[in-house]
């Protein structure tokens, strides 16, 4: 069976990729081993902003348990009255395209060719592309003992019918603050520990310090700078898990969350049989390993968002049929979906000074402005990283009830590379967040001279 594309892994960047190509008129096989769509849509980006939903209202005092957050999430990932998902939606949508699918394990076995294993039956393909697409996996944490307690991963976090009598949770990245903002709005007890100095390593250390405050806000224990070293199984479901840190101190849980980051799953994928190794595949987001080979989604880096599975899943695409177009994440929004969100784009101050610019930031206080006094907010923050050599925004961040749309003003001018003058001298509805930045654009044009 011969295509123009073969795509393992049908999540997010797959399901673009197969979209694209077949709207250019290209056949295309789709391949995936468990659920078509992927992990965003039944454990990850909707659940978890479903349940961030109403562990909102629940807190503020509505009519809210979790017996309906849980029905509700149910709905949103087709698993009413299942003990799974159901994704028949997302076969249907790629077949109605015209795409074939095939659910099995998909490996390379040689340039251009994939086998297709269900059960004890194989498949073999063709493609003049072939596109890997196999998203990204909960890493294990080197802890003695993890084995005997009772970890989660997000899939069991999101997908929880009842709560647990409490919470720990290992590691606080955006995953980790956000399923533990859920579960401590329900009234379960939670602690983060979080081996660096601070949560949300990656954002900006303003977001990171919004992201403390909320966490404690609600209730959260967080344990910044200790690592787990060692776990103690319970040996009775009504007790905590212990897990040990390395300061000496303890930290307990009866679900213990793993969130320490992610595991790129290349191995069993047939890259010798191309001449590569999984450890050698680069992690960039270059998307285009050799002549008609690509690498999308989470598995292809440089970062882990449904958006870039996206977007690298439709370039790459393009870049196969010969467009003139290369990745440039010069613009790539980040965002958390805490109360309050937290988004940011670009590059810090620090990051921007590493670079060779000669940059300075503009910052406003959230709660001293208009948008922050009608919300009543008692932290957050916008932020701006401007370029004097350019005129123009490399930057931003904030910490606001709605940063990840806010957010978008600064993406698109830094894409369209838009001068810092023009931005200032573009009217802002007031008094939204982006009137916010309309302030500090204005200040930054100031300073430009």
């Amino acid at each position: 069976m011969r295509y123009d594309f073969v795509i393992i892994g049908a999540g997010p960047a797959g399901e673009a990729a197969a979209y694209l190509a077949r709207s250019r008129g290209t056949s295309v096989a789709v391949i995936d081993r468990d659920l078509f769509g992927g992990s965003c849509p039944h454990w990850g980006c909707v659940p978890s902003k479903s349940l961030l939903n109403a562990a909102s209202l629940h807190a503020a005092g509505g009519d809210y348990p979790w017996r309906r957050a849980s029905d509700r999430r149910d709905y949103m990932i087709n698993r009413v009255g299942l003990d799974y998902p159901d994704d028949t939606g997302h076969v249907r949508g790629l077949r109605d395209a015209g795409a074939d699918t095939f659910r099995g394990v998909g490996r390379l076995d040689g340039p251009g060719r994939v086998v297709v294993r269900h059960e004890a039956v194989e498949h073999p393909l063709e493609g003049r592309h072939v596109m890997l697409a196999v998203g990204s996996e909960t890493k294990m944490p080197p802890i003695e003992g993890i084995d005997g307690v009772r970890t989660w991963t997000n899939r069991d976090a999101t997908a929880a019918r009842e709560l647990p009598a409490s919470l720990l949770v290992l590691g606080g990245g955006p995953t980790g603050v956000e399923l533990a903002q859920v579960y401590a709005r329900f009234g379960v007890p939670v602690t983060i520990v979080q081996s660096g100095p601070r949560l949300i390593p990656t954002d900006h250390p303003r977001n990171s310090a919004a992201a403390l405050l909320a966490m404690q806000r609600d209730g959260v224990d967080v344990r910044l700078g200790v690592r787990a070293v060692r776990a103690r199984p319970a040996g009775d479901p009504a007790r905590p898990d212990v897990i040990e840190l390395d300061d000496g101190s303890t930290a307990a849980g009866h679900a213990v969350l793993l969130a320490v980051g992610r595991t790129i799953p290349l191995g069993g994928l047939g890259l010798e049989t191309v001449g590569l190794q999984a450890g050698g595949v680069p992690h960039d987001g270059r998307l285009r390993l050799q002549d008609g080979l690509y690498l999308v989604g989470d598995c292809a880096g440089p970062e882990l968002h449904t958006h870039q599975a996206h977007y690298q899943g439709e370039l790459a695409v393009r870049m196969a049929l010969g467009d003139d177009v290369v990745p440039d994440y010069r613009a790539l929004p980040r965002a958390t979906y805490t109360d309050p969100e937290l988004a940011s784009v670009g590059v810090t101050l620090d990051e921007a000074t590493a670079a060779g610019l000669d940059a300075f930031e503009v910052v406003a206080d959230f709660p001293t402005t208009a948008k922050g006094y009608s919300v009543e907010a008692a932290f957050g923050h916008v932020t701006v990283v401007i370029d004097r050599g350019s005129g123009q925004l490399v930057g931003a961040a904030m910490a606001t009830p709605d940063a990840s749309a806010a957010i978008h003003e600064c993406v698109l001018a830094i894409k369209a590379r838009v001068p810092v003058a023009v931005l200032a001298d573009t009217i802002h509805a007031f008094p939204s967040t982006s009137r916010i930045l309309n302030g500090l654009f204005a200040e930054a044009a100031r300073s430009l001279g």
